[in-house]
């Protein structure tokens, strides 16, 4: 019945009707899967950021929900550590925010961390969070209740008012709706949005009363100056685990090249595929490429597939499903060049990879700087937008030219992503005011590609192709949530 929305106005009606018959559960859900219908649809990436409307509507259920609660009597006894809130959708061992949630937990070492996980999206990996930084640190973690999108809202606003919170930070997914709706003006917490969901719609992006932080300059920019956001700039660090000690380069005069990334990076409708470049490098270079990051079968039988046709032998390409640090993995298989994802780029394995001090290939996105991760790599960092622009490059590449650029990768690390200047900053947001680097002049918009991509994807075939990767994101997200049922 409140399925497919013809307009964002008839889905506001819907929402408030909803609302004002005090179906408060469905009026969430109508939003959440709003949202989730746009960033499944890959014609929808990098085109809105976030919604003035869906987040204002948001806003209104929570504040009907916080009014049936007793804000009188709520509150808890100050405590001696200060505590630190991270509001999350789920976590899981291979996202990238679940990675910076550690770096902030680390860099406030003296804290007592509270992580309140909504469940929209299914379980928590509990298991990696236990084992790891709450081995290292004063840790909690607490998931919601296995119920409605409604009491979900009702548990969370209740926990959020008992905690003697300093600071919030929300790592939400795009569409949780129960997250974005908890935190109210009335409640007076210092809220913290981190827009790590920076390439598609996601909620929260224009809550007026969120400390709005972003930490790259392409996103600082586009939401200040695009959306008029007053944001904050925090640049994404990541723990220094050791330059490259091995300065020697391209072993046996063979180029090892890595990328990492799970599916939803790599298996996308673009203008270029991921499956085909990979096994055209091996064919050029004979050396190997290493894919950490989890694929789907399909896109492994394309890839081994393609190598057998180029008479490539399988063990040149090494699938790692998953490793617990990029960093140590890129100097363990010795690698020469670290090539970014596509089409969609990932920032925190691009910093990984620049610490470890390894050379980087960027692809410069035909419509989205954001997803290219220009404005992270390092400004002399090689850019390519086709096929054979990479695969010219590593066929020029020798170990004196890869060794002065793994230099410059190490440089751009120490001076903008060090973890010492994530603590310095945290432990004094109010006054401390970071700059972001000036925009990359190193990419800009291919338009006529874009457009003439956009026209290419109204064929037969790219419509069901677009229809199966839609089913399957929503078939996934279906069964994490059945699964975490299982787990409650």
């Amino acid at each position: 019945m409140w399925g497919k929305q013809d307009s964002i106005k008839s889905l506001k009606d819907t929402v408030l009707f909803l609302l004002d018959s005090g179906k408060t559960n469905q009026a969430l859900k109508v939003i959440h899967d709003f949202v989730e219908r746009i960033i499944t649809e890959p014609l929808c990436t990098s085109q809105i950021l976030g919604s003035k409307t869906l987040d204002d509507l948001c806003q209104r259920i929570g504040k009907a929900s916080l009014s049936n609660i007793n804000l009188e009597t709520s509150g808890a006894p100050e405590q001696e550590k200060p505590v630190f809130v991270y509001l999350v959708t789920k976590l899981q061992k291979s996202g990238g925010h679940t990675r910076v949630i550690e770096d902030f937990i680390r860099a406030q070492p003296a804290g007592r961390h509270i992580i309140l996980s909504t469940e929209l999206d299914g379980a928590s990996d509990i298991n990696y969070l236990m084992d790891g930084i709450a081995k290292q640190c004063d840790v909690e973690f607490e998931q919601a209740p296995k119920v409605s999108y409604q009491q979900r809202l009702i548990w969370l606003q209740k926990r959020l008012l008992e905690l003697p919170s300093k600071r919030v930070f929300l790592f939400n997914h795009h569409h949780d709706s129960v997250a974005i709706a908890a935190i109210q003006p009335e409640m007076e917490l210092n809220s913290c949005f981190y827009h790590h969901g920076d390439h598609h719609l996601c909620l929260g992006v224009h809550v007026s009363h969120f400390e709005h932080i972003d930490f790259h300059s392409g996103g600082y920019h586009h939401c200040r100056d695009e959306l008029g956001i007053d944001n904050t700039y925090i640049p994404l660090t990541v723990n220094d685990k050791g330059k490259r000690t091995d300065t020697s380069f391209m072993n046996n005069n063979m180029l090892t090249t890595c990328t990492a990334a799970r599916s939803n990076k790599i298996e996308v409708p673009y203008i270029i595929s991921y499956l085909e470049v990979i096994p055209q490098l091996l064919e050029l270079t004979k050396g190997k490429h290493i894919h950490i990051g989890r694929l789907t079968p399909w896109a492994l039988f394309r890839i081994r597939r393609r190598l057998k046709q180029y008479d490539i032998p399988l063990d040149n390409f090494i699938y790692i499903p998953w490793v617990e640090s990029v960093w140590k993995s890129l100097h363990e298989h010795q690698v020469d060049l670290y090539i970014a994802s596509f089409p969609y780029g990932g920032g925190l394995t691009l910093i990984e990879a620049m610490g470890a001090s390894i050379p980087l290939a960027i692809h410069q996105h035909i419509f989205s700087r954001v997803l290219s991760g220009v404005d992270i790599a390092y400004p002399e960092a090689f850019g390519w937008r086709y096929p054979d622009e990479l695969l010219n490059y590593c066929a020029s590449l020798d170990a004196d030219v890869l060794k002065e650029q793994g230099h410059l990768s190490r440089m751009q690390y120490e001076e903008f992503h060090s973890q010492d200047d994530l603590q310095s900053f945290l432990s004094d947001m109010e006054s401390k005011k970071l700059s972001p680097k000036a925009l990359s002049e190193n990419y800009h918009v291919e338009n006529d590609e874009w457009v003439n991509w956009m026209s290419n994807q109204m064929t037969i075939k790219n419509v069901c192709t677009r229809f199966f990767y839609r089913t399957y994101r929503r078939l996934r997200a279906v069964i994490n949530q059945i699964e975490g049922l299982g787990k409650s």
